[in-house]
């Protein structure tokens, strides 16, 4: 497994306190300048669309062309489906989701060709400052969240900010990814560990 970068480096504090101390109210990315994200209510209703009983797979397509970044051939995602925005969201050709999938795409999220995801999945590319006094001013900022292509994440895993997933990698079910996987390697549990061959 690689190593992850700091959470919260000292730059990203300093960053978000020179703000706070401007009187500005921080979100998006902790490296760079803060971003306004579009109001929460343009997702809801996108979410409601999406989510109403009824709609053929050619309907909710046509609904995630709308919204996301990209979205190549084939893909399939069964509602109910929760995200942040969508805008940040890549899929490729033949992704699978499950029901009851949730994706806080404050960052982006990519996920490959082939993948397939378990129902009730977690992808989560918004954070936290650790520094308590940053919390209490409501900071949060995101890390970009990478799955390759052709990886199995079993129902109930939760995949954490800033994660990177290799090809053909596997999750089991219910664990919690909190660090990067290698191409092909299995990981389980909580957190999730590769698993002994």
């Amino acid at each position: 497994m690689s190593a992850r970068p700091p959470w919260r480096t000292l730059a990203n504090a300093a960053f978000f306190k020179e703000k706070l101390n401007n009187g500005n109210k921080v979100t998006g990315k902790s490296d760079q300048a803060p971003q306004t994200p579009p109001p929460p209510e343009t997702t809801a209703a996108w979410l409601q669309r999406f989510n109403a009983s009824g709609l053929s797979d050619e309907e909710r397509r046509a609904l995630i062309l709308e919204r996301f970044a990209h979205m190549g051939e084939g893909v399939v995602i069964r509602p109910p489906f929760h995200c942040d925005f969508g805008h940040n969201i890549s899929l490729g050709r033949g992704v699978f989701m499950n029901f009851n999938c949730v994706i806080l795409d404050v960052e982006r999220v990519s996920i490959g060709d082939l993948t397939a995801i378990g129902p009730g999945v977690q992808i989560l590319a918004s954070d936290h400052p650790r520094d308590p006094e940053l919390r209490r001013r409501q900071v949060r900022y995101g890390r970009a969240v990478d799955i390759g292509s052709n990886v199995w994440i079993g129902g109930g895993a939760i995949i954490l900010p800033g994660v990177k997933i290799g090809d053909d990698a596997i999750v089991g079910a219910g664990s919690i990814v909190t660090r990067d996987v290698p191409a092909g390697v299995t990981v389980m549990g909580n957190p999730a560990r590769a698993r002994a061959r």
